[in-house]
Formats: C-alpha cells, sequence, structure tokens
C-alpha cells in the first residue's frame, strides 16, 4: 500500500436511490449552452455554435439537501438545473450507437455558477474556473441506476425558487443527447467509470439569494431541494 506524505483527502461521492452504498466521483463534466433557449438567453447561436466542455473538481459534488454555502466572491450567484449522467464503465472513442452502455445511472444536479465571475472571465478571454468551480458547486440528488430508471430521452426539467417556476424545459430539446455526449467527450479523454457528465440546463437561469428555497426535477428521474444559505462575511 503507498503511503502518502499528507493525509489522502476523502473520496468524493455520490448517493445512491435505495441503498447505503455510494457512488465515487472521479472527474466532472459539464457541456455548455445545449438547449437552444439557453444557448440564446447567454447571447450565443445555438445553430451556429456547438455545445462545449468545462470541468468541475470531484469535490464540488454534494448533497443537493440542507443548507447549501453561498459562495464568496461574488454578489450573483446562479442556478442551472440538469440531469446528471453517471458513467460506470471505461471508454474511449465510443461510437454514439455504443454509449449507453458505459452509464451507471442518472441523477438530478444544479451547476450553480458565479456568474459575475463568469462574465469577467468571458470578457477578458481568461477560464471559467473561479466562476463554475468553486466548493459546493454542483449539488447532485441520489443517482438512480439505469435497471431502474432506464435512459430517459424525454421529460420535464424544471426548477423553482421559492414556489415560482424559473426554469422549465424537455430533455428531447437537447442541442447533444447523452449518447452524443459521450461519444464526442470520449474522442478527447478517456472516460473512465466514476466520471459525471452534466449535460446542459434550459432557459430561465438567475440569481439565487440567501433564504431561497430551491426545488427541482428531471421527470422519471427524481427531484431535489435545497435551501441558500447566508453570505459570508467580507
Amino acid at each position: 500500500m503507498s503511503q502518502f506524505v499528507i493525509s489522502a483527502p476523502p473520496q468524493a461521492s455520490v448517493a445512491v436511490a435505495g441503498s447505503d452504498a455510494r457512488f465515487p466521483v472521479r472527474r466532472v463534466f459539464c457541456v455548455g449552452r445545449n438547449y437552444a433557449a439557453h444557448a440564446r438567453e447567454m447571447g450565443s447561436n445555438p445553430d451556429r455554435e456547438p455545445p462545449f466542455f468545462f470541468m468541475k473538481p470531484a469535490d464540488a459534488v454534494v448533497p443537493a439537501e440542507g443548507t447549501l454555502p453561498y459562495p464568496p466572491l461574488t454578489s450573483e450567484l446562479h442556478h442551472e438545473i440538469e440531469l446528471v449522467v453517471a458513467i460506470g464503465a471505461d471508454g474511449e472513442n465510443v461510437d454514439a450507437r455504443d454509449a449507453l452502455s458505459l452509464v451507471w445511472g442518472y441523477g438530478v444536479g444544479v451547476d450553480l455558477t458565479r456568474r459575475d465571475l463568469q462574465q469577467q472571465a468571458k470578457d477578458t478571454r481568461r477560464p471559467w474556473d473561479w466562476g463554475k468551480a468553486f466548493d459546493a458547486s454542483a449539488p447532485c440528488g441520489p443517482l438512480h441506476a439505469v435497471a431502474d430508471v432506464g435512459h430517459p430521452k424525454e421529460g420535464r426539467v424544471w426548477l423553482d425558487v421559492n414556489g415560482e417556476n424559473r426554469q422549465t424545459g424537455d430533455l428531447n430539446e437537447l442541442i447533444w443527447s447523452v449518447p452524443d455526449l459521450i461519444a464526442e467527450i470520449s474522442r478527447s479523454v478517456k472516460l473512465a467509470a466514476g466520471d459525471l457528465i452534466f449535460t446542459g440546463t434550459p432557459a430561465g437561469v438567475g440569481p439565487l439569494e440567501p433564504g431561497d428555497k430551491v426545488s427541482a426535477g428531471v421527470a422519471g428521474v427524481g427531484e431535489i431541494a435545497f435551501t441558500v444559505g447566508k453570505k459570508p462575511a467580507a
């Protein structure tokens, strides 16, 4: 057994519905502008610009429940509801027709975004990391095995804040389907068991304030609910 010069960090993981077992998280891939209406609201043309990818650290994944911290360095924390794909087998240069064989299951997650920091990065043509890859920026509900939920291709994707609907879309509106996303990622890097893919968000993204109560879900997959915590001291 290897010895480390410092204590090894705990393994990031996600709960599994109906089980005490957990799904270990290796990497988190996110796709941008994968719903046409959201691409337009962010100032892009989905007919000309294909989706692109960014990443979050594995330990950004936290349970989508209880009270989640309002992050520092921002006054524009935004919500983005997404279907999450959990990869259960390795794959490289995967054909889209075979891509679903890599999927272990699905969940519901929110890509939390420090929109002001993301916009600053866009304006200066710098990486998005500080806007996207912060602590607790990827709350995720329990994962459901394919054996239980199948491979959802359609169904309502929604997010409410304080009981008022903010986001509504349908999985059949994805510009790139789940098989397409898996195939595309696998051409760049070898996908591995433990990887998560956040598949993109419908239109209606917006700000969250301390005390806001968020409820969200993907039809046929699950629902989540959490509260936004206080802003950190300056």
